[in-house]
């Protein structure tokens, strides 16, 4: 009976592992990219993008408890997202801007391998922040009407924002849509199993990685520190935009200040367990 324990606790160890990465697919300020990152993960993950069907022969006993726990983990805190949203929105946007400034430390730390030195070094950082706070700001003064109406295109587009956050280490697709407004409907389309929510985001999903992972795959080995530049510059200009302005009252402002310490120091330690 001994031998067999060994098996069975890594299976639970990659369930329980799969039901985390599939909580910072849809959690604002988590990337699931970073998640496997942390865990040792992201390279057979990416083989598996990239040769799903011989990779699932060889590591059939790894992806079938990690995928199986990310779909539970998906599921189910959609509902306790939508939740907090619906009777708390300002405590549970700060939170999800400290989980996304968080991460930044982290993120600065990958991007400095000798190259900070060269005056050229930053540029992509500095015009993926600009542009994107920009395109942004253009799109929070045009009409919401298109934003408050999401439908299956824009599912699907909720669906290829989040296959690019897997792809991508330190990109938080829910911060994007939290912005554009998807993220809410999104979530309670998901937490209730509506299919006309699941069928698009998952062809938008798997058709972002069928296109996209060998190229991501490409970039990252060949440009890294770059790619991982414009990827914080997008990730902060996009929690700028989230960012409460008003508060009701002193308690909810104070109650919004803990939730926004929370958040960093929870995403600091996952960012700690990224390094390590």
């Amino acid at each position: 009976m001994a031998p067999a324990s060994k098996p069975t606790t890594r299976m639970w160890l990659l369930l329980l592992q799969g039901m985390l990465i599939g909580t910072g697919a849809i959690l604002p300020g988590v990337s699931g990219g970073v998640l496997c990152l942390a865990f040792g993960l992201y390279e057979p993950m990416i083989q598996l993008f990239t040769h799903p069907l011989a990779t699932l022969r060889r590591h059939l006993r790894l992806f079938l408890p990690l995928i199986g726990g990310g779909l539970v983990g998906f599921v189910l805190l959609a509902r306790v997202v939508e939740y907090l949203l619906t009777v708390s929105s300002g405590p549970t946007m700060t939170l999800f801007a400290g989980l996304i400034f968080g991460t930044v430390p982290a993120l600065f730390q990958k991007t400095v391998r000798g190259e900070e030195k060269k005056p050229t070094a930053w540029v992509g950082f500095v015009l993926s922040l600009a542009l994107s706070f920009t395109l942004f700001q253009v799109l929070d003064e045009g009409p919401k009407d298109a934003f408050l109406q999401p439908g299956a295109g824009l599912f699907l587009f909720c669906g290829a924002v989040w296959g690019l956050s897997m792809l991508l280490p330190g990109l938080s697709s829910s911060s994007v849509l939290l912005f554009l407004g998807l993220y809410q409907p999104m979530a309670q389309g998901i937490g209730h199993l509506d299919w006309g929510v699941l069928l698009p985001m998952g062809a938008g999903f798997l058709l972002t990685i069928l296109l996209l992972a060998r190229l991501v795959s490409w970039l990252l080995e060949r440009y890294y520190v770059g790619l991982t530049r414009v990827l914080l510059g997008f990730a902060l200009a996009s929690t700028l935009m989230i960012l409460p302005t008003s508060f009701p009252g002193a308690g909810t402002l104070a109650l919004s200040c803990l939730t926004f310490a929370g958040g960093f120091a929870l995403a600091f330690w996952m960012g700690g367990k990224d390094k390590r």
